[in-house]
């Protein structure tokens, strides 16, 4: 007997005993990717000055478009993954005509994304120090290793955040930061060693450097009985 067979059997039994409830399903993926005209101007995390096109990709939940993303996924579990938003984002002026509505939409980069396959969930990640203009976030499990700058905008830190922890489980100071004294990105995307857990950050113009991540643990909570995350 198929699958769906079994269900339609099940629920024809619950009809006329009493049944434990039965948690809908649902269904997440990511669409084909297409590409959409991206706008660098006001974009703080333009990465490329040449960069003329976005490749985005549907998220999908239960056969509806939830948002667009941009990149490549990276898978926590076997069931939550993370993946990078695509805003489409009204940049027209008061006053400025761009025919029927005056509204003129652009593509940009927005910010990291969590998903829960299991309970349908999107959640925006709030990572600490992150700054589209000069983070590159590189994920290992539920870690993200960038480099990110303080609120004034003025220090450039080497920062490994955890998806469910409240503050970064490295928060180290690089170099002083002007953006007016860099043209391209603050660092070089940051390497990953397994064994022994270890972080090496290669600074624009500076010596690199690594740091040994000793007795972490995964934090993220998968709740068995509702079928949601807690991030």
């Amino acid at each position: 007997m198929r699958p769906s067979q079994l269900f339609a059997a099940f629920l024809l039994a619950c009809a006329t005993v009493s049944c434990p409830a039965v948690s809908k399903p649902h269904f997440v993926s990511l669409g084909a990717v297409k590409k959409v005209p991206y706008s660098i101007a006001g974009d703080p995390a333009g990465a490329h000055a040449d960069e003329k096109e976005l490749r985005v990709r549907p998220l999908v939940v239960d056969g509806k478009v939830k948002e667009w993303t941009t990149g490549d996924s990276h898978d926590i579990t076997d069931r939550s993954f993370v993946v990078r938003r695509a805003l489409r984002i009204n940049d027209a002026l008061p006053g400025d005509d761009h025919g029927k509505n005056s509204e003129h939409w652009v593509w940009q980069r927005g910010p990291w994304l969590m998903i829960d396959r299991t309970s349908g969930k999107v959640t925006a990640l709030h990572l600490p120090d992150y700054d589209p203009t000069v983070s590159d976030a590189v994920w290992f499990r539920d870690y993200a290793a960038y480099c990110g700058l303080n609120a004034s905008g003025k220090q450039l830190f080497a920062v490994v955040a955890q998806v469910a922890a409240r503050k970064p489980i490295l928060s180290r100071k690089l170099h002083e930061w002007n953006a007016a004294d860099h043209s391209g990105p603050a660092c070089s995307p940051a390497v990953w060693q397994r064994e022994p857990l270890r972080i090496a950050f290669q600074p624009a113009g500076g010596e690199p450097v690594s740091y040994d991540l000793v007795g972490l643990s995964a934090v993220l909570v998968e709740d068995e009985d509702d079928g949601e995350a807690a991030p």
